[in-house]
């Protein structure tokens, strides 16, 4: 079976468990979800979800949090990891909107990644979720079940987002990240399928014998 094979079985299985899906990060508009997007790096959706709950209602625009300032930003999202840093992005990039961008979010990548604390990943979520914009947002979560999965050679996470591009239609890939972060959540654990116990790793391996060990981007 070849790479191609393989993504056709796995979008077969992602659709059939995954007709429809939820986007995880809960949003008012295209700003709070790349606020809540960049506030999700090394953190669970829960934990961003649970404390932008408290904010969004009153705080949701880029004027807000420059009126706010740094540190009652900090205070906001202390529960959340490296929240200084966090803060302080949040802080810079809600000037920078107003200043350059009439307190709008940009809707092109170049843009997005030029703004403090938005790596391409977060643009790419904020381009799929927010504009609708075909993209494939990457984390180390889908490189490592991608690898798994026989779809890449794990070289790095920019090889991957041009491997999974290549192998399924540009239609499905804003869904696909979705399905693929939820599959791995509930069914391809890091540490639990190990590539040996899921429908995805035993319809695409059905002879691996030994845990499969992802290369790290």
């Amino acid at each position: 079976m070849n790479e191609i094979q393989r993504a056709k079985i796995i979008l077969k299985i992602l659709n059939k468990i995954y007709p429809t899906i939820k986007v995880p990060l809960k949003s008012k508009n295209v700003f709070t979800l790349l606020i809540s997007v960049l506030l999700s790096a090394q953190c669970t959706d829960v934990t961003v979800n649970n404390v932008t709950k408290n904010i969004y209602p009153k705080y949701n625009q880029p004027k807000h949090f420059v009126k706010l300032g740094r540190k009652k930003i900090e205070k906001l999202i202390k529960k959340i990891g490296i929240f200084r840093i966090k803060a302080k992005s949040i802080y810079n990039l809600s000037k920078i909107l107003i200043e350059k961008h009439d307190g709008k979010v940009p809707n092109t990548f170049n843009e997005l990644e030029s703004l403090p604390g938005v790596g391409h990943k977060t643009a790419s979520v904020v381009m799929s979720q927010g504009f609708g914009f075909p993209a494939f947002a990457i984390d180390t979560h889908i490189h490592r079940l991608a690898q798994r999965w026989g779809l890449t050679n794990g070289k790095s996470v920019i090889q991957t987002e041009k491997d999974l591009k290549r192998l399924f239609p540009k239609r499905s890939w804003n869904k696909l990240h979705l399905q693929i972060i939820y599959y791995g959540r509930e069914y391809c654990k890091a540490r639990d399928c190990y590539g040996l116990t899921c429908k995805i790793c035993t319809t695409c391996y059905p002879k691996r014998k030994k845990a499969f060990i992802a290369k790290k981007p």
